[in-house]
Formats: structure tokens, C-alpha cells, sequence
């Protein structure tokens, strides 16, 4: 599923070897940032340059 937040969309995903989520980029799925919870993912993936 694909979210749109601020001109920014992305999808989220579990990763289960490292128990974190992950906000990926739809536009660059090379941009992938984790956290603990959905909510920090997607800032970690805001903050990415």
C-alpha cells in the first residue's frame, strides 16, 4: 500500500531479521529508512537527503 504524506509517498513494510519497520520511498526504492515504530520510519525517511 502506498501513502502520501507532505508531497512524500512511500510504503511501509516489517523487516523480521532486525524487528524494525520501514518507510521505502515509492519514487526510489533505494531510499529505505527504519525505526522502531511506522512513526519514526517515516521521519527517518523525511530527513534523508
Amino acid at each position: 500500500m502506498t501513502f502520501t504524506k507532505a508531497n512524500l509517498e512511500y510504503r511501509i513494510a516489517f523487516d523480521t531479521q532486525t524487528n524494525m519497520f520501514m518507510a521505502i520511498d515509492s519514487k526510489d526504492d533505494t531510499r529505505i529508512a527504519y525505526g522502531v515504530t511506522i512513526e519514526e520510519a517515516i521521519k527517518n525517511l523525511k530527513t534523508m537527503a
